[in-house]
């Protein structure tokens, strides 16, 4: 028997009608914010499916850009979003799309920071306030930003996730996922763990060190 969370049932703290529609939007755009380090001053979301036929009536669009603000679900000035990034000075714009075959609450995020540099995010809002992170910067990938999440590009060469398993192990810090995408045997390929216990900076270090590993990320618990 499946054990259901009371959380499932009534759903996350948020400001807005919809779980899928306001609360995981706004987790998408906060995950989007982290990938992004440095200042944004210019954002597109291209709007997928049912995100593209209701975010303006369900709030999706505000939540969106609240997220990239670093607002959570239940930051009521998720309502002022947009007043908010003018002040600001982020240029910001929302485009109806079809993505293909999605997830029907999906979202791309193209970001520009102030030296110029692009980034872009594909995420789903798949209920509950849930989310899933399938593409950040054209690699594909899935994480739900649930758990401490180490993110890199690496070789795809014999023993490079022993290497960064070892690693893990040696600081005691347990994987409770660990997924690996590439393109075509031997290229560039992208590693996904998930962790149950807090990922230190000196951690991320000794794993980018390693030689086939060529950009390293991390997304705290929830995109915080």
């Amino acid at each position: 028997m499946m054990a259901v969370s009371i959380f499932d049932v009534i759903g996350p703290v948020m400001v807005g009608p919809s779980s899928s529609h306001t609360a995981g939007a706004a987790k998408i755009g906060s995950v989007a914010r982290r990938v992004c380090k440095d200042k944004i001053v210019e954002v597109d979301f291209y709007l997928h499916g049912s995100f593209a036929q209701t975010y303006k009536g369900h709030g999706t669009a505000k939540a969106l850009l609240g997220g990239i603000l670093g607002m959570s679900p239940c930051d009521e000035r998720i309502k002022y979003s947009y007043k908010i990034a003018e002040k600001e000075g982020m240029k910001f714009a929302f485009h109806q799309v079809d993505l293909g075959d999605v997830h029907p609450n999906t979202v791309k995020i193209v970001m520009k920071d102030d030296e110029d540099r692009k980034h872009e995010l594909i995420g789903s809002s798949i209920g509950g306030g849930k989310i899933l992170i399938t593409n950040i910067d054209g690699m594909e990938m899935e994480f739900t930003a649930e758990y401490p999440t180490i993110i890199n590009k690496h070789l795809d060469k014999p023993g490079t996730v022993a290497k960064v398993s070892s690693i893990l192990a040696r600081y005691d810090i347990n994987i409770a996922f660990l997924k690996v995408f590439r393109q075509s045997r031997g290229s560039l390929a992208s590693m996904v763990i998930e962790t149950d216990n807090k990922v230190t900076p000196e951690i991320l270090e000794e794993i980018q060190a390693i030689p086939t590993i060529k950009q390293i990320m991390f997304i705290d618990a929830d995109g915080r």
